[in-house]
């Protein structure tokens, strides 16, 4: 391996550990937010229940591990689950966001199933929904696989909102009359 590749596998080492540190700070801090929901492990359990309404497609999967190990094969499911609607295109989906998304539903839901609306949008049908001013950001995080818009029936939205807000990992976009909640892995902001 000659040094150039080397330093940048150290770079990316160390960008990953300190991201996963930050998370990791984050998680831990949400326990003390909500110490009914703490588990043995510094991390809730990475269990979560997804349906796409747009293709009528359930998934329930353990993506990750108590011991923190991801899962691959369950991370490409859960990539397909939440592909584009309107072009099925597929895009890794960060993994911050399903842990984000995870910590929400463990905060107001408890092992509710997710309703999704929008995960990945490909970058042709996001600006197709900007010029029909759909409500769609030019540069929306879900281009990028790092937003989300769902809802939990059965959970007031309101509930899930203060969840998601509280746990400031992200922003969260409060969409009460059209029902539902987006979350992304940008600066916390609210709107």
């Amino acid at each position: 391996m000659d040094m150039d590749t080397q330093n940048e596998t150290d770079i990316w080492s160390r960008r990953f550990f300190l991201q996963s540190s930050l998370a990791g700070m984050a998680l831990l801090g949400s326990r003390l937010l909500f110490p009914d929901t703490a588990w043995s492990s510094a991390l809730p359990e990475g269990r979560i229940r997804l349906y796409n309404v747009y293709r009528d497609e359930r998934l329930t999967v353990q993506y990750r591990s108590r011991s923190g190990r991801y899962d691959r094969g369950a991370l490409k499911d859960i990539n397909y689950l939440l592909r584009c609607n309107h072009t099925k295109n597929v895009r890794r989906m960060d993994i911050r966001l399903l842990e984000y998304l995870n910590l929400i539903e463990k905060n107001s839901a408890r092992g509710n199933e997710i309703h999704v609306s929008s995960g990945y949008r490909s970058p042709s049908f996001n600006f197709k929904l900007v010029l029909h001013e759909q409500g769609a950001a030019l540069s929306s995080f879900h281009t990028q696989g790092k937003a989300m818009d769902f809802y939990i029936p059965g959970v007031r939205l309101s509930s899930v909102k203060r969840a998601a807000v509280r746990l400031k990992l992200g922003g969260v976009g409060y969409y009460r009359s059209r029902g539902f909640l987006h979350i992304d892995t940008g600066r916390p902001r609210y709107w």
